[in-house]
């Protein structure tokens, strides 16, 4: 009976209640409100967008764990697992832009900074270091990113190269696709009211993710988490660690920002 009665404190549906504190921060934080004309949103995309590159990792940790991406193939695993990580792999890698063009969430949203005025020369230094070889860890050293930057995108991508798998899931499913439809329509009420058509591609990218993640993504990770938790309530968990954990470092990046975005009149 312990047993029973612990799994059940700790199953998906009460997972919340676990987090229901720091995510109500979260939701309640004043960024919201600050980012609010032209100047504050390009400020907020120079950070944002290392949050929208580090996302794939978590997903790419999903993908390469729970299906088969080497030669030669083989079955593995839960095939409802397969469906819905490569569903929402999809989705993320290969959506659909405005003009019915195909881009990753990650070059409509760089593609939204250009439009937008926005600078993404530090997310580009980034990216190129990386490409010329050095590791994640390094080109993170390197000087001129924005602040808090280099502890959220640290912290998401060693979960998601040494984490428990059940962990990363988390971390990608309540930490990531449960909020952002609430973090980000403040934000879309922003844009709408603003009426700036500098803003249009960006509008589009918070308004797809409010989409997805509110409804099929989120559906989709909430029954991934299923699969892989199960009746054990030691996952479990760690699980609700791992989605806490995961929260904070977002305030903590969302108070970064805050204090870097130009003062009010």
């Amino acid at each position: 009976m312990l047993l029973i009665a612990s799994s059940m404190e700790i199953r998906p549906d009460l997972i919340h209640s676990r987090t229901e504190a720091v995510r109500l921060r979260l939701l309640q934080h004043p960024i919201y409100q600050r980012v609010d004309r032209p100047a504050a949103i390009r400020t907020f995309l120079e950070s944002h967008v290392f949050a929208v590159w580090d996302f794939m990792s978590l997903l790419k940790r999903l993908q390469r764990d729970l299906t088969c991406v080497k030669l030669p193939w083989m079955p593995v695993g839960d095939p409802e697992v397969r469906f819905l990580i490569n569903e929402i792999v999809c989705g993320e890698e290969s959506d659909l832009g405005p003009d019915g063009e195909r881009f990753s969430h990650f070059e409509l949203y760089h593609r939204a900074m250009r439009e937008a005025g926005a600078d993404t020369s530090a997310i580009d230094a980034f990216l190129n270091s990386i490409q010329a070889g050095d590791s994640p860890e390094s080109a993170l050293a390197r000087p001129g990113l924005p602040a808090g930057v280099r502890p959220f995108t640290g912290f998401t991508l060693k979960l998601a190269c040494t984490g428990q798998l059940h962990e990363t899931a988390a971390a990608f499913t309540y930490g990531r696709e449960d909020v952002i439809p609430e973090m980000f329509l403040p934000l879309v009420n922003t844009l709408v009211a603003s009426g700036h058509s500098q803003f249009g591609l960006l509008r589009y990218y918070l308004e797809r993710h409010i989409a997805l993640d509110g409804g099929h993504h989120g559906q989709l990770a909430r029954r991934m988490m299923d699969r892989l938790c199960g009746e054990d309530p030691q996952k479990w968990d760690e699980a609700a660690n791992a989605a806490t954990a995961a929260i904070e470092e977002r305030i903590r990046l969302w108070d970064a920002i805050l204090a870097a975005l130009p003062p009010t009149r």
